[in-house]
Parts: C-alpha cells; structure tokens; sequence
C-alpha cells in the first residue's frame, strides 16, 4: 500500500470515529411560565443513540423523569422568578450537564385599587421620606439625601417632629422599621445600616449587607426584617445578625417589578412603593406574586406644589386601629386612606 493510500485511510478513520464522537445534546423548557402550568422538560440528541440516562433538577433539587428522557412538573408551589433548569446526562460512561434559564410567572394579573381619603394631616415638606412606621398612636419616619438624612419620631396629627437624630453628611438614608426594642435603618449606597435603640434613638449597633445590592425599603413580619434593594427582589433577614437569608422575587403574570422601595408588612402580604410611581404593591410574601396594584397618582395633586416636590413614598399601617397612612417625598400632607377593591 503506497503512502499517499495510507493517509487517506488513517484521515478517514480519523474523520469516523470525531463524528462518531460528536454527542450533541439539547436540553429542551421554555423560556417562561405561568405557576398554573404544567412545566415539560427534556433532552434530545443528534447523530447518536447513546443517552443511558437522564438525571433533571430545578434549582439542584432533583425531579423525575421518564425513559423517554423527559420530565413532567407542576410548579403551583415555587417561588416566583428566575430559576435554573438542569440535566444530568448519563452517556458512554461520561457525563454532561445542560442547563437552562426559566421564570416562573404569577398566575393571574393583579387587582386594582383606588382609594378613599379618610382624614389628612400636616407633613414636613422638606422630609424627603424614605420610611415611615406608625407605633402606639405616633410616627417613625426617616428621611433621606445626603446631609439631611435623619430618625424622627413625629406627633401624627401635628407632623410637628417631637425627636430627631441626623446620619452623618456621608450617608443617604433609606428604610426603617421596629424590631423588639429596636429600630433598624438602612442607608442607600454605602452597604450599611444601623441598629438604634427605639426610645432614645441612640446608636447600637452597625450592619453591612453581604448579597442584597443596596439599601432600599424596610419592614418585618415578627420573624425576619424584610428588604428591597432596587431590584425585584425582597430578601429576609436574620433580624439578630441582619444577614441576608433567603429571597422573594415580585412578579404579575407577564414580568418581574423593580425599584421596589418603601415597604410595609400587613396581614400576610408586602405593600411595596415602586420608585418613581405613584403606586402601591401588594406582594405576597411567600411567592412573590404581585396580588394587587393600588392607584395613587391623584394624591400627588392635593399637596403644595413645589420645587422639590417629589414621588409617593411612605406606607405606615397601624396594626391596633387598622388605619392606613401614605405620604411623600416633600409631601405637605400625610393622608389616611381607604383602599377599594375594583369590581
């Protein structure tokens, strides 16, 4: 056999056994899906038979699958948002891994809500709000921008400011809220936020935010302080370590919200401004699916117009009268109000 016949062989052989080889995999979801859905997974291969079997998880957590390499889930019980889709593919006496991103989509839109007015009280214009909590007939709020960030605890029917501290120059404050005998204040961009004793407003303690991006709104449900940090996510803090533990992502049945901002915790479920709108949230606090969407935008109209006038910012609800309070960023006014359902 010459040479030249020789090569060609060894070419050809060379040739068979790289396709022969070429496992191509396709790991088959959507993209999104509404929880009420049935959620259809699977692997298809091209060139070969070789698949022994297929191994399919959500989020690491595996789940069954058939001989035909598919899997068949109902996903009525997970959170809402971005997961992962994977398969393990068992083949040859190797292994590939596959994986794919899906959102899990609420599944129904949100009610709405207009609102009554039931009484309004004075508001320090000059309060660029940030949170607000209302405890045994008063109000906590704390306000915002740099060198005129500071704790208050405000006389509800006056608004006259009956205690005050101020954050330093270099920190923009954000959200509060009551834990026990404390109140825990985050700050905006410098990934820190401080613990104050709640009847003298002196400084306890300090706490830095190891996963959320920043500070934002702020609440609790009695267990965990709950926080926004400008995304769609609402994470659960230890609210003796204030660590991050665990999240929620808010979503209607099309997409997720973000700019998730001043929170308040009532009955079960987060009420959450949504920066820049004159809106409130109703998120349910353990899937994240946005139940509802209150209208506000007529409130802005019934302040004093001025320069610094800004958006909705501020829920308080007082669990011992069930009264419900809104204000704003430079608002005058403070408003308790009545939120209707719409039939």
């Amino acid at each position: 056999m010459c040479l030249k016949n020789s090569i060609l062989i060894l070419l050809i052989s060379i040739s068979f056994i790289s396709c022969n080889n070429d496992y191509k995999f396709d790991l088959k979801s959507p993209k999104k899906l509404q929880v009420n859905k049935i959620l259809n997974i699977s692997v298809t291969e091209k060139n070969n038979n070789s698949i022994k079997s297929i191994q399919f998880s959500i989020d690491n957590n595996k789940i069954e699958s058939t001989d035909d390499f598919k899997a068949t889930v109902a996903i009525s019980d997970y959170k809402l948002g971005k997961h992962s889709i994977s398969a393990l593919v068992f083949y040859e006496n190797k292994t590939k891994k596959l994986t794919n991103t899906i959102y899990f989509l609420a599944d129904s839109p949100p009610a709405i809500y207009d609102y009554k007015i039931v009484n309004t009280y004075p508001h320090d214009k000059n309060a660029y709000t940030q949170g607000l909590e209302i405890h045994d007939g008063f109000l906590y709020e704390s306000t915002g921008q740099y060198g005129t960030s500071s704790l208050r605890k405000v006389e509800l029917k006056t608004g006259k400011v009956l205690q005050k501290i101020d954050l330093d120059k270099q920190y923009f404050g954000e959200g509060i809220t009551k834990f026990g005998d404390n109140i825990i204040m985050l700050t905006w961009r410098k990934g820190v936020g401080f613990v104050y004793d709640f009847n003298t407003f002196e400084q306890k303690n300090t706490f830095k935010y190891t996963k959320s991006l920043e500070g934002w709104g702020l609440t609790n449900n009695g267990e965990k302080l709950i926080k926004t940090d400008g995304t769609e996510r609402i994470w659960f803090l230890n609210p003796e370590t204030q660590k991050e533990e665990s999240y929620i992502e808010a979503y209607t049945n099309k997409r997720k919200v973000e700019k998730l901002n001043e929170l308040e915790f009532i009955n079960g479920e987060i009420y959450a401004n949504v920066y820049q709108q004159n809106s409130i949230l109703i998120v349910d606090a353990k899937t994240g699916k946005i139940n509802g969407v209150a209208n506000l935008n007529g409130l802005k109209d019934k302040v004093e117009h001025h320069p610094k006038l800004d958006v909705l910012n501020g829920i308080a609800y007082d669990h011992e009268t069930k009264k419900l309070y809104v204000t704003g960023k430079n608002w005058n006014k403070l408003f308790e109000i009545e939120l209707i359902k719409r039939q």
